[in-house]
């Protein structure tokens, strides 16, 4: 993972010292609010129902174990025992002392982290496919690409005050594990019939209250001018993005409003004069990047192991969680093991201080030191050899952390929702925790196969519902919490916003609303189909007919 240098070491240190000069002028009165408010956005501190929220960054959603064990540390000394695992793969302390965040800034700062561009409009956290590096499907290693452009976006001045937040994903190959046709910007490495490497560029997806899937504004970008052609991008947008109406503000609406074409014309104009200039990256940087991320010394013998089969004979919990927790690594002999954050009647993404701990033991035990949070609120050790999974598993188990359910119904993804967001009108978390009672047999879970179940307690759509196979969004009728389902969400390469089924329905009945839905889906499929397959083959209607109309 990439390491800072002086010069990014220096630039963390000084903001932690302005902000911390910032909050004192505030606190003692001599900063107004109006001012204050701004400048605590560009450091990541929220203002929620409870408390003040502070969101740390995770560029790409890798991180090390001695980051993890600071989350710890600073969970334990300054909140209240746990964080907050978000979509945006970043990590969110939800009970922060407004004059205690400048010590947890300095904190952070000891060990190459920070909270800036967390918030604010301006360019945020670049995301990733979690199985960056060891997937092995992918055209290249996308997080050196990721990490350029967080270098490039950092504190960049001509845009620090876009018309609205802006985000970047970054996916490595055709299987689009990053979900960049749903952001402001997304990049999928390819090749071009020469066989060299580049980017495909797509602009004007995102979520929120005007979803859309984006478009693509170049099939072949050639890597040297990434921060050119992004440049030029971002300029368009600055210039005429709407700033009058902070719901029509995003790229999305700019895309759709012009037209791809004439979108396209406009960025192509204004790439002509920064093209070959001195924003082109040159081998050298490139490959000065790439550096940081190059494979782990991994054990040739590895795949010689042949205790993994004796253990996963004898004993079914551990085969149970090995063929749901984990998947294929591209060296033979290893595995990548996906650590739940979905425990039952836990938050979905969160984390006590003793499992970050407990994480950080078990990456430098079994996985080179190296932890990846993901966009389903969960936790990934890319590197594990298969000798060890046996005594990774029983660990995970000790931690709560190894409920065998990623991908399943109960892995959910989840906002916050009323009882914590200001923006919230609905509540979420008493909804996840009565389905998970509801689907709590891990049989039945396993045989629903692959479902994505998002739920969002606003439009603003933190939890990402529009692209969930089943989608629920929370809304207020009347000062009653009421919930509109969707279905045929997808995220993926093939990514669909999903469907409304019909009326929304009060939260006493979601559960039965769901069973009704995934008992449907079970008369309904074919021998191997998902819920997705089943949907996209028969349609909305025997999903509809059987919820609102039963015989």
């Amino acid at each position: 993972m990439y390491r800072y240098n002086e010069v990014d070491q220096q630039l963390v240190d000084d903001r932690v010292a302005q902000y911390r000069d910032q909050t004192r002028r505030f606190l003692a009165g001599d900063l107004p609010e109006e001012e204050f408010l701004a400048l605590r956005l560009m450091n990541g501190l929220y203002i929620q129902r409870q408390a003040p929220m502070l969101r740390v960054a995770i560029p790409y959603g890798t991180f090390s174990a001695e980051q993890m064990r600071t989350f710890a540390h600073i969970s334990r000394t300054w909140d209240k025992g746990y964080a907050h695992f978000t979509t945006r793969t970043n990590l969110q302390f939800n009970w922060p002392k407004l004059e205690e965040v400048p010590d947890i800034l300095a904190e952070l700062a000891k060990v190459q982290m920070h909270a800036i561009q967390t918030s604010g409009n301006c360019i945020r956290n670049t995301t990733t496919d979690p199985l960056a590096g060891v997937a092995a499907d992918e055209v290249e290693d996308p997080r050196p690409w990721c990490e350029l452009i967080r270098q490039w976006s950092t504190l960049h001045p001509e845009f620090a005050y876009l018309p609205r937040k802006f985000k970047i994903a970054v996916s490595g190959g055709p299987s689009d594990r990053a979900s960049a046709r749903v952001h402001d910007i997304g990049l999928e490495l390819v090749r071009n019939e020469a066989g060299e490497q580049g980017f495909k560029v797509l602009v004007g997806g995102g979520l929120g209250r005007t979803p859309f899937i984006g478009k693509v504004i170049r099939e072949y970008l050639e890597p040297e001018e990434l921060f050119s052609y992004l440049e030029a991008i971002l300029r368009i947008y600055n210039l005429k993005g709407r700033r009058d109406n902070k719901y029509k503000a995003r790229i999305k609406i700019l895309v759709a409003a012009q037209g791809i074409e004439e979108f396209r014309r406009l960025v192509e104009e204004e790439w002509q004069h920064l093209k070959g200039g001195e924003l082109r990256l040159t081998q050298e940087r490139i490959d000065e990047i790439k550096a940081h991320f190059q494979p782990f010394a991994y054990d040739p013998a590895a795949a010689e192991d042949t205790s993994l089969e004796q253990a996963l004979s004898s004993n079914q919990d551990f085969r149970i969680w090995y063929q749901q927790n984990t998947q294929a690594h591209r060296v033979p002999g290893y595995r990548i093991v996906h650590l739940s954050l979905k425990p039952l009647l836990g938050a979905p993404g969160d984390i006590t201080h003793q499992q970050m701990d407990t994480v950080a033991d078990l990456a430098e035990t079994f996985s080179f030191g190296e932890i990846r949070s993901t966009q389903d609120q969960n936790l990934v050790l890319t590197d594990v050899q298969q000798k060890d999974l046996f005594a990774l598993w029983q660990r995970l188990q000790d931690a709560n952390l190894a409920r065998a359910n990623i991908n399943t119904l109960s892995d959910m993804i989840v906002c916050p929702g009323f009882d914590f967001c200001n923006l919230a009108n609905a509540r979420t978390l008493n909804i996840a925790d009565e389905i998970n009672q509801a689907f709590e047999d891990l049989d039945y879970l396993h045989d629903l196969g692959d479902i994505q179940l998002n739920m969002s307690g606003c439009i603003n759509a933190c939890a990402h519902h529009h692209i969930g196979h089943i989608g629920i969004l929370g809304v207020d009728k009347k000062g009653e919490d009421w919930y509109q389902i969707t279905l045929g969400g997808n995220a993926t390469e093939n990514a669909r916003l999903g469907k409304v089924l019909g009326r929304a329905v009060p939260a006493e009945e979601v559960p039965a609303t769901l069973r009704i839905l995934l008992e449907t889906y079970l008369e309904q499929r074919e021998e191997g189909e998902s819920f997705l397959q089943t949907y996209e083959r028969v349609g909305m209607e025997p999903f509809k007919k059987a919820v609102y109309q039963p015989a």
